[in-house]
């Protein structure tokens, strides 16, 4: 167990929360619709948030400035000028008709504990960056992480080419910015000038809610496959083909939509979703000759998952076989699970314990900027409740009091963060997801 740490006082912690509600609601009205909150990448009200999140750095007691892929960065130095940083953020960029807090929390409330600690005129032995990541979400381009990608040093150049609903690719929309797709590189960091990356994030999940407690522990980011599946039958009218005879696309999907659901059902701490489905023609009275759907599968541990998607894809082909449809499985996404630090996990456990809490571990299904941080550094991730575990909807809440305790926890632990020795070897493990073994590693036809 960590060394037990000095509780930060509750009413300094309950000011804090005041301040930091106060900044989600501001940041909350910088949208491009009014009544709801939509704010993407690289457009006027990402400039807008930036510019309110660069004072609110400053005013912190940080220099701010904003990097080539347009995630702002305040830093707070250490004792000595120039030291290595522990990095402490969350994105600033939404979902469309988004919710307030998931991604603002964690920026603000990493703001707001640097200013805590500005205030007692504290210099720590490292240094301290908060950073607001650009684009995490993915919503304009469908490119996720592209912030923290940059910064890690793993940006795919090929995001650029991706385009919005309206045609605009990426490399324009930067450069309509003002910012220098050509100078991307320049957000990457070293190793040696990073301790580790902090987050505190809503859970957008029910397990905070259903234990009781306000916070909790991440101990892995869970790794996501997803797919795209097309089933192509025989159309044929609904009146004429008796039911022995038809190659039904729509009911054979609607069958790999419930084998999915139990082979997930099967797998420990596997969930498996079918988000979207289309059937062709789409007419009443035509049996569908054509039905596809998506797949995405995840789970906080890679063989699990690999086992769970290779039973799938084998659940479709016999499906398809049965049915004398074809079926063709396109991957479109793969990232393997990115586990969080042990020694990153025991300090926020000790600041958790310090604050009077339970500690909990659990794990995150939801994605996070965390999974290309994990190629820089070593990570950790503070879980707060949210209301119903709703998220990415406009009734997404979290309550003052658990805005209190987590920003008592994130200040403990910046405070009293340990760095790793130096040689210690880090605790991240590789990112590298193998391929499925055989055909399943790529797009390919499926034969009746």
């Amino acid at each position: 167990m960590e060394r037990a740490q000095p509780a930060v006082p509750a009413k300094v912690a309950a000011a804090m929360a005041a301040r930091i509600v106060r900044r989600i609601e501001e940041l909350a009205r910088v949208s491009e619709t009014e009544g709801a909150l939509t704010r993407v990448a690289f457009s006027a009200e990402h400039a807008r948030a930036a510019k309110l999140l660069v004072a609110w750095m400053e005013e912190a007691g940080m220099r701010a400035r904003m990097d080539e892929i347009g995630n702002v960065i305040g830093r707070y130095e250490g004792e000595t000028q120039g030291l290595p940083a522990l990095m402490v953020g969350s994105h600033y960029d939404t979902v469309r008709d988004a919710g307030k807090w998931d991604g603002p929390l964690g920026v603000v409330t990493a703001i707001e504990c640097v200013a805590a600690i500005a205030a007692r005129g504290t210099r720590l032995p490292y240094a301290l960056e908060v950073i607001a990541f650009a684009d995490e979400e993915g919503t304009r381009f469908s490119s996720t992480l592209l912030g923290s990608r940059a910064v890690a040093g793993t940006f795919d150049e090929g995001a650029l080419e991706a385009k919005d609903k309206d045609g605009t690719t990426a490399r324009a929309a930067l450069e309509a910015f003002g910012l220098d797709p050509r100078r991307i590189r320049r957000a990457a960091r070293r190793r040696e000038e990073v301790l580790g990356y902090l987050e505190l994030h809503i859970e957008q999940g029910p397990v905070l809610e259903a234990e009781d407690l306000p916070v909790g522990v991440v101990t892995a980011i869970s790794g996501a496959s997803r797919f795209l599946v097309e089933l192509n039958g025989m159309a044929g009218h609904a009146g004429t083909v008796p039911m022995g005879l038809r190659r039904d696309a729509l009911a054979g999907a609607a069958e790999c939509v419930l084998a999915v659901e139990a082979l997930c059902r099967a797998g420990v701490g596997v969930v498996g979703t079918v988000g979207q489905i289309t059937a062709e023609p789409g007419a009443a009275n035509v049996i569908p000759g054509r039905a596809r759907f998506s797949i995405d599968i995840r789970a906080p541990d890679d063989a699990q998952r690999r086992e769970t998607v290779s039973d799938v894809v084998d659940a479709i082909d016999e499906i398809a076989s049965r049915r004398k449809l074809k079926a063709r499985i396109t991957k479109t996404h793969e990232n393997g699970t990115a586990l969080c630090a042990p020694r990153l996990k025991a300090q926020l456990g000790a600041a958790i314990a310090a604050a009077g809490h339970r500690v909990l571990e659990l794990p995150s299904g939801a994605g996070h900027d965390g999974m290309a941080m994990i190629d820089l550094t070593d990570i950790a991730m503070l879980f707060v409740r949210c209301k119903g575990g709703v998220s990415h909807h406009p009734s997404e809440h979290v309550d003052e009091k658990d805005v209190a305790a987590g920003a008592r926890v994130l200040l403990c632990a910046m405070e009293n963060f340990a760095a790793p020795a130096t040689g210690d070897a880090p605790d991240r493990k590789a990112k590298a997801e193998p391929k499925p073994p055989g055909r399943r590693a790529n797009s390919h036809p499926r034969k009746p």
